[in-house]
């Protein structure tokens, strides 16, 4: 039974499979050489913009693309999360949580750059 699991894992890795799956439903190829056979065969090129995603996926990593920059974010989404809750319960209008949502963010914000002057 693991047996055939695995010739069927690898036979959806071949990268002729991979480029084919990739051209016809535009998920990404699962490897470097399924791209590379892609590339080759002029798809992206006859068809502008299907590379985008794999591009994006391959980028090196950089001071501005290392997610997101912005300071306590875990506690301002748990402060969304619960100014949402509110709303859904009907405890407050979402002009209310939303206004909430930005008075307490900002304290977290302000709390932040307290903490980490240079």
């Amino acid at each position: 039974k693991y047996k055939g699991v695995a010739k069927f894992f690898t036979f959806l890795s071949q990268p002729e499979v991979q480029s084919a799956s990739h051209k016809r439903t535009g998920y990404l190829p699962i490897t470097t050489a399924a791209y590379k056979l892609t590339e080759d065969s002029g798809f992206y090129k006859d068809k502008p913009g299907t590379d985008v995603a794999v591009t994006q996926m391959i980028r090196k990593v950089t001071d501005k693309s290392r997610g997101i920059r912005l300071g306590n974010y875990l506690q301002i989404r748990t402060i969304e999360d619960e100014e949402l809750e509110q709303v859904w319960n009907g405890k407050k209008t979402a002009k209310e949580a939303l206004s909430e949502i930005v008075k307490r963010g900002n304290e977290q914000l302000e709390r932040f750059q307290k903490a980490n002057k240079s």
